[in-house]
């Protein structure tokens, strides 16, 4: 009784003096064990302002080499809904019109409202070319989650942010084909396929709590913006090193080539070529940068 007493008295001293310690660095672990571990791994000492918080740059990290795989823990087992209507994806992470396309676009009308998928403080907040009005917010286990095509701004950088706290309003500034929320989540400025990470049904579920990713899943042109890549998920170290050895191969494609020629070359029917880059007519149409020559993850390029 004597030590739950001690112990009441010591969650009292630290609460009482933790109200004047900024959000971005309270959080700490409590060792006693009548914590669970569970709520040990909650608190943990983070300031994750201490390294590239630049606030006017989209990519601090260009100089940061990431290295693959990568091992990436969330505490929660659901995130909030980036938009507080029902989801519906327009485009997806992948090659599109050539071009790559790293996040995924999210329908909304102009003047919706666009929440923090989780918690963590403003880094960016700030018209961005192409993206438009951009907030970037950057959450304490290493990701940050990127909001573009405001119409609006209700945070400014380094505002400590909640999960499903109001970030601004979507819109259609920068390069956007019509109103929608241009959604991409970012480790040390790469980009990951946020559907690899994240279910964007109504459940808004986390995938798992601890999950590898490797680089297949942070290269667009391995991926169709036009539909859901295969999911195939990594939960371990060893799983992870496993599936590199089932990397896709990619054929670069020439002006002079025909999808008969390349078929020849490699050894691959038309018919597998067609079915693995979603191409509905036998013949290239356009010259395209990337090919798909074989997918052991089961995806497919546009």
């Amino acid at each position: 009784m004597k030590s739950l007493v001690s112990f009441i008295f010591f969650l009292s001293t630290i609460f009482g003096f933790a109200q004047d310690i900024p959000l971005n660095i309270l959080k700490f672990k409590l060792v006693d064990s009548i914590v669970t571990e569970k709520a040990m791994d909650s608190f943990h000492v983070v300031d994750i302002k201490a390294e590239y918080w630049e606030t006017n740059v989209y990519n601090p990290y260009k100089k940061q080499e990431v290295k693959f795989p990568l091992r990436l823990k969330f505490n929660d087992s659901n995130y909030s809904s980036p938009i507080t209507i029902n989801k519906v994806i327009t485009s997806r992470y992948g090659w599109r019109r050539g071009r790559a396309h790293k996040g995924i676009d999210i329908d909304l009308v102009t003047g919706d409202s666009v929440v923090a998928m989780f918690e963590g403080i403003v880094r960016f907040a700030n018209y961005n070319t192409g993206h438009g009005r951009t907030v970037i917010v950057r959450h304490y286990n290493g990701l940050e989650t990127v909001y573009a095509h405001l119409s609006k701004y209700s945070v400014k950088v380094n505002d400590t942010v909640k999960q499903g706290q109001l970030l601004g309003k979507g819109g259609t500034s920068g390069n956007a084909r019509g109103s929608h929320l241009h959604l991409v989540v970012n480790y040390k400025g790469v980009s990951i396929n946020p559907e690899y990470l994240f279910n964007f049904a109504d459940n808004n579920a986390i995938r798992a709590n601890d999950i590898w990713v490797t680089s297949h899943w942070t290269r667009p042109y391995l991926h169709n913006s036009k539909r859901q890549s295969n999911l195939s998920l990594l939960l371990t170290e060893e799983e992870a090193i496993a599936s590199l050895q089932k990397q896709s191969k990619i054929y670069i494609v020439k002006r002079s080539d025909t999808l008969s020629k390349i078929s020849s070359r490699n050894n691959v029917s038309i018919a597998v070529l067609c079915k693995i880059n979603a191409i509905k007519k036998p013949s290239l149409t356009r010259v395209d940068k990337n090919l798909l020559l074989s997918s052991g993850f089961k995806t497919f390029l546009a």
